[in-house]
């Protein structure tokens, strides 16, 4: 039998000065725990102990030149985690807080959010502290070949592929593929998000924004109500956030804020236009990290150096970053009558805010659920790579939200306590780990 508390410390003690890891672990071990302690073949097989330990951690140096002839070094990371339901899968990350401990952390949520989808995928995730803010389209160019020349080793179509993630676009992935053909002379599936014209899948660079508003539109229909209507909150600008407020409008809702670092904007219009879908990615494309011009542009409010949390709305979705919505936000959103959060950023809430939200009976999905959508298409895309086709944006569309209601449905499976509060967090993390552990015993290892 385990006791929470003694396996923790445990873990703790061999992953010092990880504290993302160590929440994404707490998080999931205290929804399994019973699970675990129920099923006699899981502690025989010590699951718990094994699906918390990464196949393997891949880190290497990455050396690359810049427009003035500078040499700079920077560090790589591939952290493969679980192959038991299928090749490792998970985005590149370029961005300056990239460590070890982040990468494992994303990794292992990776592992759940995967098997969420039903889709053959293990998981994994990987990048580098280099950012790509600005530097020119050479230097990022030059850094992903350094890049991909040392990741090559240990990826393939069915074996590891990789995808976008934070500072990895299609810019990126156009680039890391590219050095990819050249090293191995194959046309082959090894990456997602690329390019439609090369192998890509239309609905891939919006498919996280729109998937988490399909999780969102079941839960509303769980509740008695729909999305229509409702004023949502959105943080980040760039193509997450840009999906959830396109989707977000076809489905009859309004989002009234969008944010960057330097603070936020409230639309009280609604970002619900194409031209202000289209000023959104122009942003992010700028390299500028402002939201500011926004304003300036539309005749909304800017709010410097504050999060959206504070503005009524029904629904909120952090879309930037992990831990982005505190527990004091948390209070802020509750007082002001918030009807559910939606975690669309991994692990976008810290634990605090989490259990307040859940301790106020608010509805609170979980990144690995509600934003399985953009790992989901990437799926997709491996299959139409595997038998050289493409679907219509249409058909992908469909499948996408046919997968995110099958996630929902696992959720309330397992979620639903005997007050009929759905504990979406916890239904998550059963769902996935029961598919995963159950693989791992019936694969005798």
């Amino acid at each position: 039998m385990y006791r929470l508390d003694d396996f923790m410390a445990d873990l703790e003690r061999r992953n010092p000065s990880e504290p993302e890891f160590i929440q994404a672990v707490r998080e999931v071990t205290a929804s399994v725990i019973d699970t675990v302690n129920d099923n006699p073949m899981y502690i025989k097989n010590r699951i718990l102990e094994r699906i918390t330990e990464p196949d393997r951690v891949i880190s290497f140096k990455v050396e690359w030149e810049d427009d003035d002839g500078n040499i700079h070094v920077n560090r790589g990371y591939r952290v493969q985690f679980s192959n038991a339901l299928g090749p490792y899968k998970g985005g590149l990350r370029f961005h300056a807080s990239v460590t070890e401990g982040t990468m494992k952390f994303l990794a292992f949520e990776q592992v759940f959010k995967n098997a969420l989808t039903t889709l053959p995928m293990g998981g994994g995730k990987g990048g580098s502290d280099f950012s790509p803010k600005g530097r020119s389209d050479a230097e990022i160019l030059r850094f992903c070949r350094s890049f991909m020349t040392e990741l090559y080793k240990y990826i393939g179509p069915d074996t590891d592929v990789p995808a976008g993630d934070v500072g990895v676009g299609g810019r990126e992935i156009g680039y890391l593929y590219g050095q990819y053909k050249r090293i191995v002379g194959e046309n082959t599936g090894v990456l997602t998000g690329k390019g439609y014209g090369w192998g890509g899948s239309l609905v891939r660079p919006e498919a996280t924004g729109f998937g988490t508003m399909y999780f969102a539109d079941n839960m509303m229909h769980d509740m008695g109500t729909e999305l229509k209507g409702k004023r949502i909150a959105v943080s980040g600008f760039g193509n997450v956030a840009w999906g959830a407020v396109m989707k977000a409008s076809q489905l009859g809702a309004k989002v009234v804020t969008i944010s960057g670092p330097d603070g936020y904007i409230y639309d009280e219009d609604g970002v619900n236009t194409p031209e202000k879908w289209a000023y959104m990615l122009s942003l992010r494309a700028s390299n500028n990290d402002v939201v500011k011009p926004y304003a300036q542009r539309f005749k909304a409010q800017f709010v410097e150096g504050k999060k959206p949390w504070e503005v009524p709305v029904d629904l909120a979705f952090p879309c930037a970053i992990q831990n982005e919505l505190t527990a004091d936000d948390a209070k802020a959103l509750v007082s002001n009558g918030v009807k559910a959060v939606i975690e669309t950023s991994n692990m976008g809430c810290t634990l605090e805010a989490a259990e307040l939200l859940k301790a106020n009976k608010i509805a609170f999905a979980p990144g690995k659920a509600a934003n399985a959508g953009g790992v989901a298409v990437s799926g997709l895309e491996m299959s139409q790579n595997a038998m050289h086709l493409h679907w219509s944006a249409s058909e992908v569309d469909e499948r996408l939200r046919a997968i995110m209601g099958s996630i929902h449905e696992e959720c309330v499976k397992y979620g639903k306590t005997d007050d009929g509060y759905i504990d979406y967090a916890k239904g998550a993390n059963i769902a996935g780990f029961r598919k995963v552990a159950d693989a791992m015993c019936q694969l005798g290892y």
